[in-house]
């Protein structure tokens, strides 16, 4: 799905493979882009109002050429019992060279999200291409909506984050569990492929 938050124009497809992989079935992103666009996958799995803790576990590889990707993007989104929806963003930033977070900062009826830029580094086109990289991402919310960002680590390097952000919004979705993968494009045109693995989230 093209992120209309992004410029220009994206399309994708995703498959499974059986390489490179490291369970025997990894998922297979192509993606197209114009103009820096953008594009989203998504996955429900499950229907759970009442987890405030998150621990996203996955593995990711690029496969060579990754000159074309700008921002790498996992998220997860929980309905709450009051019908609200959290938003966990988080990105590693091409653009900015760092880890980035959302933030609701009107009200959840009234909406303005938007990225946050951390003080911890990353980006996409520093990950040494054609190999598995390890990204665990811990955060929580209270009943409010209010997340933390704790830490994040990559190939087993903690960064912390440590921040607190509103990100709550009222949009109506049913009681879901649902996780995003975005893939964001760095020019005038150009693909990226990329591979996921191992991916889990643990709650309680």
């Amino acid at each position: 799905m093209y992120d209309t938050g992004t410029s220009g124009s994206a399309l994708g497809s995703s498959l499974v493979v059986d390489s490179p992989s490291l369970s025997g079935n990894a998922r297979e992103f192509d993606f197209q882009y114009t103009n820096n666009g953008g594009e989203r996958f998504y996955d429900s799995f499950g229907t759970d109002r009442t987890a405030t803790h998150f621990l996203y576990d996955v593995e990711v590889y690029v496969k060579s050429p990754n000159t074309d990707v700008a921002n790498i993007e996992m998220d997860m989104n929980e309905t709450m019992s009051n019908g609200d929806t959290v938003i966990f963003g988080f990105q590693c930033d091409g653009w900015n060279g760092t880890w980035d977070y959302t933030e609701n900062s009107a009200t959840p009826a009234k909406s303005q999200a938007h990225w946050l830029h951390s003080d911890q580094a990353c980006n996409p086109r520093s990950w040494t291409t054609d190999t598995w990289h390890h990204i665990q991402v811990l955060y929580s919310r209270d009943n409010s909506g209010n997340v933390t960002y704790q830490s994040v680590w990559l190939d087993g390097t903690e960064q912390d984050i440590g921040v607190t952000v509103p990100s709550a919004f009222t949009l109506g979705w049913g009681a879901s569990l649902l996780t995003n993968l975005q893939i964001d494009g760095k020019g005038a045109s150009g693909s990226a492929v990329i591979y996921i693995d191992h991916l889990s989230v643990s709650r309680w």
